[in-house]
C-alpha cells in the first residue's frame, strides 16, 4: 500500500496516546476547506513509504508509541486497509481511524474484527447544508446518518468533530447538529485555519467569541461538547 505521509510523533491526534499518524490518499468528498487537498484531488504526491516500510518503522517504535492514527483523504476507500490494520494490531498498537462516515458497513466490519479502537468522524455540517459543505452536490446522506447512528450506539470509542468555517457555518448549523448528535460521548468544534494546501482559497474562521456562542448552542444537547485548539 502506498502511504503518502507519516507524522512520526503526535501527542494531539489520538486522545490519551503517544502516537504517529499515517496519511492515505483518496477521498469521496471535496470539502472546500480541506487541509489535505493534495491527498484528495490528485495527482497525489509521491508516496513517502509503503506498508512494509511503515511496519518496519513501527517495530522500532514499540515501547515508545502507544497508538497509530490512520487518516486521509478517506482511509475506508482503500480495499487493503483491513490487512494493514491487522498487521499494525499484531505489533501491539492501538488504532485510531479518521473517517467522513461515507462507508458505514466497512467501518462496522473493522470494528467487529477488532481492528479499530477509536473512531473520529468528521461531521461536516447540519443535514441541510451537508452537501454544500462536503463539496458534493446531491450527496446522499443515508451513509452519513448510518455512521452517526452506529457510533452513537457505543460499539467503539469515538468522537465527532466539525471544522468551523465562516462561509459554511452559522448558529442554525449548530442548533441542528446538536439535535442530530444529542448525547454524543465527545464532540469537538475546531476553528478553520487557512493553509496553502486548502482546496479553495478565500475562506475564513470565526472569531473566538462566536466559536464560544456556537459551543453553547450545542451543549444543551451535547454537554460533553468542547472547543479544540482554542
Amino acid at each position: 500500500m502506498d502511504i503518502h505521509g507519516l507524522q512520526k510523533l503526535t501527542l494531539l491526534d489520538y486522545p490519551g496516546k503517544v502516537a504517529c499518524t499515517v496519511f492515505l490518499g483518496g477521498c469521496d468528498f471535496r470539502c472546500p476547506f480541506c487541509h489535505n487537498g493534495e491527498l484528495v484531488e490528485g495527482p497525489f504526491p509521491p508516496p513517502e513509504l509503503d506498508d512494509q516500510a511503515l511496519l518496519a518503522f513501527l517495530r522500532k517504535r514499540r515501547g515508545l508509541l502507544d497508538g497509530v492514527c490512520v487518516t486521509g483523504g478517506e482511509p475506508l476507500l482503500r480495499p487493503d486497509l483491513p490487512e494493514l490494520l491487522a498487521q499494525i494490531k499484531e505489533l501491539g498498537f492501538s488504532l485510531k481511524l479518521d473517517t467522513n462516515g461515507t462507508h458505514p458497513e466497512r467501518l462496522r466490519r473493522l470494528v467487529e474484527q477488532g481492528l479499530v479502537d477509536y473512531v473520529a468522524m468528521d461531521v461536516k455540517n447540519s443535514p441541510a447544508r451537508y452537501a454544500e459543505t462536503a463539496g458534493v452536490p446531491g450527496l446522499d446522506l443515508t451513509p452519513i446518518w448510518d455512521s452517526v447512528s452506529y457510533l452513537l450506539s457505543d460499539a467503539v470509542d469515538y468522537e465527532f468533530r466539525t471544522t468551523v468555517v465562516r462561509e459554511f457555518h452559522d448558529g442554525e448549523s449548530f442548533r441542528a447538529i446538536g439535535e442530530w448528535l444529542a448525547g454524543a460521548k465527545r464532540y469537538f468544534l475546531q476553528s478553520f485555519v487557512d493553509r496553502d494546501t486548502v482546496l479553495r482559497s478565500g475562506l475564513h474562521p470565526w472569531d473566538e467569541r462566536t466559536m464560544e456562542d456556537f459551543l453553547a448552542l450545542v451543549q444543551s444537547d451535547i454537554p460533553s461538547a468542547r472547543l479544540r485548539g482554542q
